[in-house]
């Protein structure tokens, strides 16, 4: 986690990782000239109800199988520095690491309800924000609460790799071509899978 100043931080459950996560991943290191990209596996999502959440050491299992690329760590920052609120890791990471440039990487599922989350106004100022597309999100992200009290922030997608470098607030729209895997669909099928009411593929 040393290696590099250029860093792009995705958070999640990683209940389970998938190949989304890696998708975006690869995209945000290519398209925003990151050096690395930490998976940032969060004890619990605030957001989420703890049933049917796997533990953190499955969720974490998860995470390092599917990291396969060496520019992507998986880390346990916030389960170590005890945060659970975006903003709070967010702020402890800079702090821990003054030497590093970050970018917050987001799906964009999550730019709808962005508003919701604690302190939301405050993540916008404290690191660029880049946004990527999530099969039927993408226009209603567009359009959502936080982009357009962020509207004026917004960074032309031809500076791309310079987003990383912009004093926050700045934020991004990156139109790449989506990744349809979903955690929620992967859970649902292996509880089919379970329940002997669905054949594998």
């Amino acid at each position: 986690m040393n290696e590099g100043k250029r860093i792009g931080l995705l958070g999640g459950s990683f209940n389970p990782a998938h190949r989304g996560h890696l998708h975006i991943s690869l995209a945000a290191l290519d398209r925003l000239g990151l050096d690395q990209v930490w998976w940032l596996v969060s004890p619990q999502n605030p957001l989420k109800p703890a049933s049917g959440m796997a533990s953190y050491e499955a969720r974490s299992a998860s995470a390092e199988a599917h990291a396969d690329d060496p520019r992507i760590t998986v880390s346990h920052f916030e389960r170590e520095h005890g945060t659970r609120y975006t903003a709070d890791t967010l702020r402890a990471l800079k702090s821990a690491h003054p030497d590093k440039r970050f970018v917050f990487l987001i799906g964009a599922d999550n730019l709808i309800q962005f508003h919701k989350w604690r302190q939301w106004r405050r993540i916008f100022r404290l690191i660029p924000i880049a946004v990527f597309p999530r099969p039927s999100y993408s226009m209603r992200a567009l359009a959502s609460r936080a982009a357009r009290r962020f509207e004026r922030r917004r960074v032309p997608e031809l500076h791309a790799k310079r987003l990383v470098g912009k004093d926050a607030p700045a934020w991004m729209f990156l139109h790449i071509a989506p990744d349809a895997s979903s955690a929620t669909k992967i859970r649902a099928k292996l509880t089919r899978l379970r329940n002997g009411i669905c054949r594998i593929e």
